[in-house]
């Protein structure tokens, strides 16, 4: 993968890599890359597609109303709130 790939990749995630970092992140990607390159070449043409790897039913419990989440409770452990509000550090920035 180009650097300018890399860089792009790095600036979309918000990330900050030394060059030992990107030269490790690009090895691991093009690794990623081949092997699925490698899995299209399979052919899957006689394959039934499948919802599911396994073929088991799913165990399902009663639905059955039962005691509701104490908000108040968390709202005590939270770091920091307001006005029934969790707050939380802005990692966001404006473009």
């Amino acid at each position: 993968m180009d650097e300018a790939t890399i860089e792009r990749l790095m600036a979309l995630s918000q990330l900050s890599l030394d060059h030992h970092e990107k030269a490790k992140l690009s090895a691991d990607l093009d690794s990623i890359i081949s092997f699925i390159e490698a899995m299209n070449q399979v052919s899957t043409e006689d394959v039934e597609p499948l919802a599911h790897a396994l073929d088991l039913t799913q165990t399902l419990r009663p639905d059955v109303a039962v005691g509701g989440i104490d908000r108040s409770a968390f709202q005590r452990i939270a770091p920091e709130t307001s006005d029934g509000f969790y707050l939380v550090p802005k990692v966001l920035q404006q473009r």
